[in-house]
């Protein structure tokens, strides 16, 4: 089996898929994920810092730094856990989100999902994608690797780059200042599902 390195810590995960910890160090982590978590949807989170956090939390700075070395990897952590539920959607869901529609449904489904985590959580996607951090993590690496075989399936030409392109409607500043400018969910889901099918018009489910 392939060993994963879990995000909320940084450490090798255990047996179910999450480290074993002291029963301090999980107290401690509580603490600096809630604390971090009400700072980041208090104000804009890309001006939050670590000490910050660690006064928040009630914890010192070398407690916070020996698991996070900064306020990004924490908002990942975060997010962890709303990232793998899709990601479980993507790999194992009910059509058209998981395996057995046509490309072109599975776009426009993910682009739907995408937009409701991103409205559900904007203060801690700004906080992960600070510093143009977007692009390094894994779970970018995930939603493009299944944009990109979307657009393989459906014989798009070009996936390895029309994957990114894609996915930059998504990125956390443009949804907020999209929705600054008083843009809806909806409305947004409806234009990336104008763009989903423009590139992959409904048809019959290619074998994988």
């Amino acid at each position: 089996m392939e060993r994963r390195t879990d995000l909320l810590s940084g450490h090798p995960a255990g047996a179910e898929g999450r480290p074993r910890e002291r029963a301090d160090a999980a107290r401690n982590r509580t603490k600096v994920l809630d604390a971090a978590a009400a700072l980041f949807a208090a104000g804009d989170p890309r001006a939050v810092t670590m000490d910050d956090i660690a006064k928040a939390a009630g914890v010192g700075r070398g407690t916070l730094y020996r698991r996070y070395p900064d306020t990004t990897s924490i908002a990942l952590a975060l997010l962890d856990e709303h990232e793998r539920r899709l990601q479980g959607e993507l790999l194992r869901g009910a059509p058209p989100l998981g395996p057995g529609a046509p490309p072109g449904d599975r776009l426009a489904a993910f682009y739907a999902a995408m937009v409701d985590l991103l409205d559900a959580h904007i203060p801690l996607v700004l906080g992960a994608e600070a510093g143009g951090a977007r692009l390094t993590t894994g779970a970018y690496g995930f939603w493009r690797a299944h944009v990109r075989m979307l657009l393989a399936e459906g014989g798009v030409p070009g996936p390895d780059v029309l994957a990114d392109a894609l996915l930059a409607p998504l990125a956390s500043e443009v949804y907020s200042h999209q929705r600054g400018q008083g843009r809806t969910p909806a409305e947004i889901t409806a234009a990336l599902t104008t763009l989903a099918r423009a590139l992959l018009p409904e048809g019959p489910v290619r074998p994988t």
